[in-house]
């Protein structure tokens, strides 16, 4: 393709997600989390839906009882109502967006198991 087919803005799907637990949703937090090398994030769970993709260097994810699957840039992620049993920084450490749909009133958890 030339340079005068590209088109000038592409927007590709990177993840849809079905949620399994459709809730109100009344405002969507962002952070932005950084992990040192070779942390690992531990067994939690979270009060809600979280959905990321990974900034930098990388990351092992495993839901509970399912595979493990690393995570390196532009990869994203979805978390809902599931134990997760890893969310290990690589050996450059991860830097990871996380999107948090939440109630009007109500602030995202992270629960530590």
């Amino acid at each position: 393709m030339s340079a005068e087919e590209v088109p000038p803005i592409d927007r590709a799907i990177v993840q849809d997600v079905m949620l399994a637990n459709p809730r109100p949703v009344g405002r969507i937090q962002t952070r932005r989390i950084t992990m040192q090398p070779n942390v690992p994030g531990g067994l939690h769970l979270h009060n809600g839906p979280v959905v990321g993709s990974i900034e930098r260097g990388s990351a092992v994810y495993q839901v509970e009882g399912g595979p493990e699957h690393v995570l390196e840039v532009g990869d994203t992620f979805y978390e809902e109502g599931a134990r997760i049993s890893r969310f290990d920084a690589g050996p450059d450490g991860v830097v990871f967006l996380a999107h948090f749909p939440v109630g009007t009133h109500e602030d995202p958890t992270l629960t530590m198991l």
